[in-house]
């Protein structure tokens, strides 16, 4: 099977760090692999705080991930501090992908990156819902930062 292939853009607006508890290292002593997400998840909160808002309510809507794609390149362990980087890109009606970089603080080194699908959906109904103008220009503006 082919492995992932995945570019970066050549900035991100957003960074965020977060250490690794014993709790998210599998038995083999490294980060497991569903607790990466879990720390995407967490970047990914962060990074909506940054733009002002909640995930619940980002201009009225929702948002839910519609997919997740992840490609590890090293091993992170205990006690290691992880900076997440990123960056909006590939907007469509519904939604962007949101794009990370993980490396350890200290050294640089890249642990993994990827991309989140965001897509907005209406409080109240649960159905995709379009972008708000106004939330794309702020989107937009952090992709260009």
């Amino acid at each position: 099977m082919a492995r992932i292939v995945f570019d970066l853009p050549a900035h991100f607006g957003f960074a965020t760090e977060l250490q690794i508890y014993i709790s998210h290292v599998n038995q083999g002593g490294h980060l497991d692999n569903a607790q990466l997400l879990s720390l995407v998840s967490e970047a990914r909160v962060r990074f909506f705080q940054s733009l002002g808002y909640p995930e619940a309510d980002v201009g009225g809507l929702s948002i839910v991930v519609g997919d997740i794609v992840a490609q590890y390149k090293s091993e992170a362990f205990h006690g290691e501090t992880l900076r997440v980087d990123m960056a909006p890109a590939d907007f469509n009606r519904y939604g962007f992908d949101l794009v990370f970089r993980m490396a350890e603080k200290t050294t640089g080194r890249e642990v993994a990156r990827g991309k989140i699908g965001i897509v907005f959906i209406g409080q109240a109904d649960r159905k995709v819902a379009s972008i708000p103008e106004s939330i794309r220009q702020l989107l937009l503006a952090r992709a260009a930062a």
